[in-house]
């Protein structure tokens, strides 16, 4: 019998060394199903109906940023966005592509039809290698224009 995505998730949490609580397993959740990378508020508000106050559902953040089951990013706007940087984080793909941000209206929209091929190297920064990389395209959306 296959696992379920739940179950999957759950084993890669706590082979992190993350308990699979509730409230991480649903903003992982809401970070799968979202289009764009989301701010800490927009993740709260679809979780709202759960009960988690704000404060649980930052930290639960954070936490998934730091095990590398999220990635933070700021497009310039001084508001991070989050993101899970693995599909699933269990088949290990790396979530890789550039966010464009429209300079007018400030939506942020992923590119995955435009795949980053990062180098890798001993002349590549630490930071690259590791895959903390944020790459952003600013201009005028198309609702815009």
């Amino acid at each position: 019998m296959a696992k379920s995505a739940n179950t999957d998730l759950r084993d890669a949490l706590h082979g992190a060394g993350l308990r699979a609580t509730p409230a991480r397993v649903a903003v992982i959740d809401v970070l799968r199903r979202a289009k764009t990378p989301l701010t800490h508020a927009e993740v709260a508000s679809s979780l709202d109906r759960r009960g988690w106050d704000r404060a649980t559902i930052f930290r639960n953040l954070v936490a998934l940023v730091d095990a590398g089951f999220v990635t933070r990013v700021d497009l310039g706007d001084h508001v991070w966005r989050f993101g899970v940087t693995k599909v699933e984080q269990v088949g290990g793909e790396i979530h890789e592509h550039p966010h464009f941000l429209c300079s007018e209206c400030g939506t942020v929209s992923c590119m995955p039809q435009a795949r980053i091929e990062l180098p890798r190297g001993a002349k590549v920064p630490k930071s690259v290698r590791a895959h903390s990389v944020e790459i952003q395209v600013r201009g005028v959306c198309d609702d815009c224009v």
